[in-house]
């Protein structure tokens, strides 16, 4: 969608609560686009990358804590970032699939009504506006108005009756980028323990530096959410931070567990 004004502007101002700026970003004649398929990869780069990294710290956590040599956790940390990384990628591709083809369906629908029974839709519109709280003959004249625009009427029955936002994401692309960002990312926290062997110095604190790698990236990675939600970016980072910290914690005492255990 093509807008007249300054969309990261407009954002500015939303955050400051500055109508100033509100004003001067919706007078420009800068023509700006929603880019709902940038930040669908956006979304696949962040999350792909933060499961990466908690999930392979976990594997590392766990065999530090069952007491493991360094190479067992090498090993199933490639491991779970080759398998993990596919099973992500692959879900993040059906799921993209399977809702493009649900709201591809729903349009269909809509539009078939439209041609077919535009009575009914009207009624339906009618009632949307009215329940929005429109008086009778506002609601009247909007219904009337839409119903002369067969793309805008089937674009308003999408977003007001099914609460469908349509988007143009690709399956494939958002994929790829997923488990690009996962082997990525998730690579972090075997670093030092690859780098162990030709590098002697960080074979002694080989456990701290993952850990230290690991809490940078995993704060970075989340103040990057702000993009996304608008939140501050440090409440993000801190935010990601605390989640992977618990998760890694965990994965730690469990592995000292099973140790005991077995």
């Amino acid at each position: 969608m093509m807008l007249s004004r300054n969309l990261e502007k407009a954002k500015q101002a939303f955050r400051e609560k500055n109508t100033a700026l509100s004003k001067e970003a919706h007078e420009t004649k800068e023509r700006a686009y929603h880019k709902n398929e940038q930040g669908a990869f956006l979304k696949s780069f962040i999350y792909g990358g933060l499961d990466g990294i908690i999930t392979t710290f976990a594997v590392v956590t766990g065999v530090t804590g069952a007491a493991f040599p360094p190479k067992v956790a090498i090993t199933l940390g490639l491991a779970n970032l080759i398998a993990d990384g596919i099973s992500m990628a692959t879900g993040d591709y059906l799921s993209t699939k399977a809702e493009n083809q649900y709201k591809k369906k729903e349009r269909d629908r809509e539009a078939w009504e439209v041609e077919n029974f535009p009575e009914g839709e009207k009624k339906e519109m009618r009632e949307i506006y009215l329940e929005k709280g429109f008086p009778a003959e506002k609601a009247e004249m909007l219904v009337g108005t839409l119903s002369e625009n067969k793309e805008a009427w089937v674009d308003v029955m999408m977003r007001e009756e099914l609460g469908i936002i349509e988007s143009n994401e690709s399956p494939i692309k958002n994929a790829f980028v997923t488990f690009i960002s996962f082997a990525i990312f998730g690579i972090i926290p075997l670093l030092a323990y690859i780098l162990a062997k030709p590098i002697p110095i960080i074979a002694a604190n080989t456990f701290s530096l993952a850990c230290i790698l690991t809490a940078v990236t995993l704060f970075l990675l989340g103040s990057l959410k702000f993009k996304i939600t608008e939140t501050k970016w440090y409440i993000g980072g801190f935010e990601t931070l605390l989640v992977g910290g618990m998760a890694a914690t965990a994965s730690y005492f469990i592995g000292d567990l099973i140790a005991k255990i077995v």
